[in-house]
């Protein structure tokens, strides 16, 4: 399959390679803990165990990762990798919740799983997976056991609130259930406004449930333009355009909503420091958008790469790994910008270094 250069891409290149990232080399990390929450877009393994089309590993998943293929659904490191790194995270990367064990757990923990949503039947076409209702409920577990560990409730609530807290949720919630009217009612229950609407109360909901489990320093991304992603294009058609146009507005919508929610939650409560990470501005730079390009391995219907499929030979200059994800060196452009923000769009009120200094 070629691997075809676009703008897009070379914007990417450059910004990446003029990207100063000195926290890799710092000798401890600017926060105690890190918690990741979310999708395939950060999932490390959580959905390897699971009865689920929704899984990563397998080649040619994890071609480029040191560990190869992890349940990681990219060439090799997430997002969620890479901003872990430069919060100085550099001895391990954040384990899976399936996995973690409790010497690793006061560092932080994974939650993310791939077709999982913030409605709790999102990505049920595909198999098990964990909703984010779900992932909360593992992370009260996770503080049970920390608090049991450190032996002093007190000192554990102090010491959640200096973690940086991620959260990337939202896209299966489009992908795999709006957008599936043969699958899913909601399409025909709720316009594309009613359903960003209702989508956002019910994310708002989670989040106060994340303050409520001690949570203050959280960074909530926003949906990138799902419309721009292979499958989408391939299930749904452009007419003419570069993207699916009906689909990244039905995103605007939401991600519209969103940052006042988030901005309601600081508001509400004194000591929160939530933040909004605007995918749509990071996601296009100036010159405006162009066609993304063919996925870099071969895929199955789903979106997902065929197991054992011989990938694209240079990762490097490819915006897309599978139908939908991202490759490593987008995510290392997408991790970088929303650690130190490149334009005040990308981040409010602060992007993910302002947070931990916090």
């Amino acid at each position: 399959m070629a691997c075809k250069v676009t703008l897009i891409m070379c914007h990417f290149l450059v910004v990446v390679g003029l990207m100063n990232i000195p926290t890799l080399i710092l000798a401890q990390p600017q926060v105690p803990c890190y918690f990741i929450f979310g999708d395939s877009l950060v999932d490390s393994g959580n959905n390897n165990a699971l009865l689920t089309q929704a899984k990563a590993n397998y080649p040619p998943y994890g071609i480029d990762f040191p560990e190869g293929p992890t349940g990681r659904f990219t060439n090799g490191r997430t997002k969620a990798d890479i901003i872990g790194q430069l919060l100085g995270f550099v001895d391990n990367f954040i384990p899976p919740y399936a996995t973690v064990t409790n010497p690793e757990i006061s560092k932080g923990v994974n939650y993310g799983s791939g077709g999982a949503g913030i409605r709790d039947e999102t990505g049920r076409n595909l198999g098990d997976r964990i909703s984010l209702n779900r992932q909360l409920l593992n992370h009260a577990s996770i503080i049970s056991r920390l608090s049991l560990l450190q032996r002093n409730k007190t000192f554990t609530n102090e010491y959640l609130k200096k973690c940086i807290y991620v959260l990337e949720m939202g896209s299966n919630d489009y992908i795999n259930n709006y957008l599936m009217p043969n699958n899913y009612v909601t399409s025909r229950i709720y316009t594309p406004d009613q359903y960003a609407a209702d989508l956002v109360r019910q994310y708002s909901k989670q989040l106060r449930t994340l303050y409520n489990l001690g949570a203050r320093k959280v960074a909530v991304f926003g949906l990138s333009l799902i419309g721009c992603t292979p499958t989408e294009i391939a299930r749904f058609g452009t007419e003419g355009q570069p993207c699916v146009q009906r689909i990244n507005d039905a995103v605007e919508l939401f991600n519209n909503k969103l940052k006042p929610a988030i901005d309601e939650i600081n508001t509400n409560f004194q000591d929160a420091r939530f933040t909004f990470i605007n995918m749509t501005s990071i996601s296009t730079p100036e010159g405006g958008l162009v066609p993304p390009g063919p996925p870099c391995c071969q895929v199955r219907s789903d979106g997902q790469c065929v197991p054992n499929s011989i990938p694209c030979p240079n990762r490097n200059v490819t915006i897309f790994y599978d139908g939908f994800l991202p490759t490593e060196i987008v995510n290392s452009l997408f991790a970088a910008r929303a650690y130190v923000a490149q334009s005040p769009m990308d981040a409010s009120p602060y992007d993910i270094s302002q947070l931990a200094r916090l």
